[in-house]
């Protein structure tokens, strides 16, 4: 029984660990000034991928908001589509079911070489997860991990005692030790356009924003501090203007 609560807690430790390259180079910071279309920014990510998996260029964490779409992911089911015509739907090719993006939600597409940091993609998860954590707690929102449900989730007792909704999407994909795709954050985006799609596959849940919580902040002050919290879970970042 010690040994294995020493296991776990061995794990929880390692699971929070910082992701840190040993050599230290900073990742690229791009912010779009613009919504970006869905296939051009899949386009764009998967190359900037291909190129780092080759030495051609480095990690880049590209910061956007789209137009509303819907994207689906490699487990998605047909019958969580439940407005088809709704919105526009993509194939994502990243792992998860549905989801929704839109303007007023932070997507940060993130691309890092695994094999200058760990080759170990739990973590990746977890560490993403853990930057999401410590951004909302940064606005005094506590977001929590669930087994089993990927993502960072709000409990919300004015609901009922056991109610909880997702503030935060994660979905990552990985090619040859490269990550892409990456996180989708709600600051102020139009809920009601969730409506169209079972969220990641999950009916018993809701979703939740910033705004919803009653936290007004701005879709600047909010990539202020997940630049700050990425460099604590991540290593540095340099801003560049261009991914």
């Amino acid at each position: 029984m010690v040994s294995e609560a020493l296991r776990t807690e061995a794990l929880r430790a390692s699971a929070s660990a910082p992701m840190l390259r040993a050599d230290g180079i900073p990742a690229d910071w791009t912010i779009a000034d613009r919504l970006v279309p869905y296939p051009t920014a899949l386009e764009t990510m998967q190359e900037r991928a291909r190129a780092i998996a080759t030495g051609e260029a480095g990690e880049a964490l590209w910061l956007l908001e789209h137009p509303p779409l819907y994207t689906a992911g490699t487990s998605a089911k047909s019958e969580d589509l439940l407005v088809p015509d709704r919105f526009p739907v993509f194939e994502a090719g990243r792992g998860g079911q549905f989801t929704y993006h839109g303007p007023g939600q932070r997507v940060v597409y993130v691309m890092l070489d695994l094999r200058e940091r760990e080759r170990d993609i739990r973590r990746l998860v977890s560490g993403l997860e853990n930057w999401v954590i410590d951004t909302l707690a940064a606005f005094n929102i506590k977001g929590e991990k669930r087994d089993g449900r990927i993502g960072v989730w709000v409990r919300r007792p004015e609901k009922g005692p056991f109610a909880e909704d997702k503030i935060a999407a994660i979905g990552v994909r990985v090619s040859r030790w490269v990550s892409f795709h990456g996180i989708s954050l709600n600051v102020a985006p139009d809920l009601d356009h969730y409506s169209g799609i079972v969220p990641c596959g999950i009916s018993q849940h809701g979703v939740t924003s910033f705004e919803d919580l009653g936290h007004l902040v701005s879709m600047e002050e909010v990539d202020l501090v997940l630049k700050s919290t990425f460099e604590k879970h991540f290593g540095p970042v340099r801003v560049a203007s261009a991914l």
